[in-house]
């Protein structure tokens, strides 16, 4: 009766520890979401900061070239590889103008962007993909 409940245990865990690797790797759609091999920049307002994991979000209104403002969602690392980088909640704030680019969405009306770097030209802050990292 020890062996088997000790047998259900670990297939308990296995299981739990394969459900979860499946999970983690299932939000993981960038391919079918952006296009890797072409890059926008964008060039706006901040507008909302979401700064969590697994990958952060910053929304951005931007002027279009015929005048129309529009709002471009910004997918980014995770809060906590930014925080490791010594970005935290409050380095960036709401207003501030920044300057983006990235890969964009496949869907062009979805206003979606990957981000690679964010520049914010008041202050000169900074902030690039780690070499040879994408987000998977």
């Amino acid at each position: 009766m020890f062996c088997m409940k000790r047998f259900l245990a670990a297939l308990l865990v296995a299981a739990g520890a394969c459900a979860a690797a499946a999970q983690a790797d299932a939000h993981h759609s960038f391919p079918g979401t952006y296009i890797d091999n072409q890059t926008v920049t964008i060039e706006g307002e901040l507008i909302q900061i979401l700064f969590r994991n697994p990958h952060s979000f910053v929304h951005v209104m931007v002027k279009e070239e015929d005048g129309s403002l529009v709002k471009y969602a910004v997918e980014w690392v995770g809060a906590s590889e930014l925080t490791g980088q010594g970005v935290t909640p409050t380095t960036l704030k709401h207003g501030d103008r920044v300057v983006i680019s990235g890969t964009p969405g496949r869907n062009a009306s979805d206003h979606r962007v990957r981000m690679l770097s964010l520049r914010r030209p008041k202050d000169g802050f900074d902030w690039h993909m780690p070499a040879g990292r994408m987000i998977r």
